[in-house]
């Protein structure tokens, strides 16, 4: 690791910076920069498929690794390491071939077997991947030659290239890969120094277009106060996504900063295990979710920012519907409704909260909203690998608050082994039936159908879209806007200095 490197590494970890506006300063753009981000999503691990949580996704996701094809900020999905593709008349075979000359940071040619190898690991017993399920219809991979690989499905699959778009391409000859790392991306880790910051450099032997910087420097906070602070006195360039209204004003109208809201995937949700009473009753999860003031809370916690969805779908997927006003807020119809699934006197839970905000927050609200039908909520605060354990894997608990960050992940509810248990065989066979269409139309009626029967089974408590805010200094540029995945393409970013 170079000097300077690691001078801006441990800069950005002891939140070591001068107060003055570095817009003062701007001059012409530094293509050997240090972009320095800051983030409150430390990755757990470094393996997107050994549980890493959405911060791995952030740093790592187009900047690191890369895949056959990428989902842009814009929400396309475009060809990456693939140089061409073709599918059989039945939808059943596709054969990609690579592009030439792509390295991996370690030197070593990209082939067909760390393809195959890539999405072996994504698919295997073992992986924690959430798009697992998703490449379910892949029945064999063959690897005639070195650039190409044939990939044969059981049923067809609308939506392979998408789902390939999550499979990160990982040289076979890499092992454990929770601490290191082997990519094809445009950086290479140079550190990361846990519960601190993770630094990424310019790749030299990238086979795209070099960066527009030459180093990254992520810098993680646990609490939102030191993010905006670290901003302010000039200890980062850029938050990803601003976590309250309030923290606006520092920025908003000051000639230093860049405010920018692009569009979101991320879901605030009160989860319920749907496997258990009394929420495998569609009565009493439609009765909480009746006694939800979402309007009062989207506003309590983000001002005039965020958006009401009435489903898990946002305006972003193409089979977005507005359906806020199933099931809206009526305190009344929900103690009826309460009364007619035989408990008129209420019930008693415990929800499960992580322990970052927004969640204790809503925990409250949801807290002192189902007082008023007799419901009484107990919170249980725990960590995020508290969640990802006793919630996600072994699925014990009987609600829980979470953010979903993924795009088109309304397919999560035609799996009845996800950790919320919902099972409407219905559901099941639209989201099925979507994936095996012959059209884009077909597949978006199909999934449009199944969002709207979700909505009306109350599946989960969809409280509200977040707003995608960043903030930056002014005099750096580039970034992307959007929040789908919670990746960040760090690439583009430029710096006056």
């Amino acid at each position: 690791m170079s000097p300077q490197l690691r001078r801006n590494l441990l800069v950005a970890a002891l939140l070591v910076g001068s107060a003055l506006s570095p817009a003062a300063f701007a001059q012409e753009v530094n293509p050997d920069a240090s972009i320095r981000i800051g983030s409150l999503y430390e990755p757990q691990n470094l393996d997107n498929t050994a549980g890493a949580g959405q911060g791995i996704n952030e740093a790592f996701n187009g900047n690191v690794y890369e895949a056959l094809f990428q989902l842009t900020d814009a929400g396309s999905v475009e060809p990456k390491l693939v140089d061409s593709y073709e599918a059989s008349e039945d939808g059943l075979t596709y054969t990609f071939k690579l592009k030439d000359g792509v390295t991996f940071h370690s030197g070593e040619p990209l082939t067909a077997a760390d393809v195959k190898y890539s999405i072996e690991r994504v698919t295997a017993e073992a992986s924690q991947s959430s798009r697992k399920r998703s490449l379910s219809t892949i029945t064999g991979i063959e690897t005639p030659d070195d650039q190409t690989v044939v990939i044969t499905l059981s049923a067809r699959s609308i939506s392979l290239p998408y789902n390939l778009s999550y499979v990160w391409i990982v040289n076979d000859a890499a092992t454990d890969i929770t601490a290191t790392e082997d990519g094809t991306g445009p950086y290479s880790l140079a550190e990361w120094r846990r519960g601190s910051a993770l630094a990424l450099e310019r790749f030299d032997g990238y086979w795209g277009e070099a960066p527009s910087n030459g180093e990254v420097v992520y810098t993680y906070f646990t609490d939102a106060t030191a993010l905006n602070n670290a901003l302010l006195t000039n200890a980062v360039d850029i938050i990803t996504s601003v976590q309250s209204p309030d923290s606006l004003a520092q920025f908003a109208g000051n000639s230093s900063f860049t405010v920018t809201e692009g569009a979101s995937t991320t879901k605030e949700l009160l989860a319920y295990n749907d496997r258990v009473a009394p929420f495998d009753n569609v009565l009493v999860r439609k009765a909480l979710a009746r006694a939800t003031d979402k309007a009062r809370l989207l506003n309590s916690i983000w001002g005039d920012y965020g958006t009401l969805i009435g489903s898990f779908v946002p305006p972003t997927d193409p089979w977005y519907v507005d359906l806020t006003g199933v099931d809206a807020y009526d305190v009344e119809s929900a103690k009826a409704l309460l009364a007619e699934a035989g408990y008129p006197d209420g019930f008693e839970f415990t929800l499960d909260t992580p322990d970052y905000d927004p969640h204790p927050i809503v925990a409250q609200f949801l807290q002192t909203e189902y007082a008023k039908i007799g419901v009484t909520v107990n919170i249980n605060i725990i960590t995020a690998n508290e969640w990802y354990t006793k919630i996600y894997q072994e699925k014990n608990f009987e609600a829980t608050l979470q953010e979903h960050v993924n795009h088109r992940d309304i397919v999560f509810y035609g799996n009845p082994d996800f950790y919320w248990g919902y099972n409407n065989p219905e559901v099941v066979q639209l989201v099925a039936d979507a994936e095996a269409a012959s059209s884009e139309d077909e597949q978006t009626e199909k999934l449009r159908q199944a969002n709207e029967i979700i909505a009306e089974d109350a599946a989960s408590n969809w409280l509200y879209l977040y707003p995608q805010i960043v903030v930056s200094a002014a005099n750096v540029t580039g970034y992307p806007v959007n929040g789908l995945n919670s990746q960040f393409f760090a690439y583009d970013i430029e710096k006056s200095e």
